[in-house]
């Protein structure tokens, strides 16, 4: 969830089960094939979409024939083939939070019924466009195991706006703009990237625990095994032995 750390957010990730691991490509899958029909190319040089979605999958650890197989297919996609769009919802978890998620669908009715199910039998509720999307805002996040000086100068001089420090590594904010700037920087000054990824960021976030973080990340479980949803931001401020 945006609000908390990023690594946080990758570990539980790639802890996943078979079954939610499976899911996961399925999601990204989606979006690649989704981003080169959008962008109209297979080549992420000139597809900016397509770039984005490829970062993402590699950061959950999609293997990288299933991500070359997704671009072929969508390349020789026949007239017909299903075509998604990219919609956002809203909605109020446990603990008075905010909920931003981000669907790719080819029925919106569908879409939309199932995440406000998810609400209603969770806890929660679904709302209108607007009502917490002013909450989040659209930011490039690198992630680096080395905290050294140079590491942080490095990223600075190309874009950075915000590093954060942690036992983990570097946390590093930019322009979504600037976020490949960023990241070939550091690449060719010798770090390691260990994601790079357009996300949602909180502006604020609302501090949750006991009852109330377990309500919502279950919560954020259910709407994330929803086919239709790529990706669930929370404005929580989650507890270490939440994650």
């Amino acid at each position: 969830m945006a609000g908390h750390s990023k690594w946080a957010q990758i570990k539980r990730k790639k802890g996943a089960n078979d079954k939610k691991r499976s899911a996961m490509y399925s999601k990204h899958i989606r979006a690649i094939q989704a981003a080169v029909r959008s962008g109209g190319s297979g080549d992420p040089a000139g597809n900016l979409s397509l770039k984005n979605a490829i970062a993402a999958a590699k950061t959950d650890t999609v293997p990288a024939d299933n991500i070359e197989n997704a671009i072929k297919r969508a390349v020789g996609a026949a007239e017909g083939a299903a075509e998604y769009k990219e919609v956002t919802y809203e909605g109020y978890g446990p603990g008075g939070t905010a909920i931003f998620i981000e669907t790719l669908t080819d029925n919106v009715n569908r879409t939309v019924a199932d995440i406000r199910a998810v609400f209603n039998k969770r806890g929660g509720s679904l709302g209108n466009s607007g009502s917490v999307a002013w909450q989040f805002e659209k930011k490039g996040v690198l992630l680096i195991r080395d905290t050294s000086e140079q590491a942080q100068e490095t990223a600075i001089e190309h874009g950075a706006e915000d590093i954060q420090e942690s036992e983990e590594g570097l946390e590093i904010s930019t322009a979504p703009h600037d976020l490949y700037a960023v990241q070939d920087a550091l690449t060719g000054a010798g770090f390691a990237v260990e994601s790079a990824q357009i996300t949602m960021i909180a502006t604020n976030t609302v501090a949750v625990a006991g009852d109330d973080a377990r309500r919502l990340l279950t919560v954020i479980d259910a709407l994330e095994e929803l086919d239709d949803v790529q990706n669930v931001y929370s404005n929580a401020d989650l507890p270490d032995d939440e994650d």
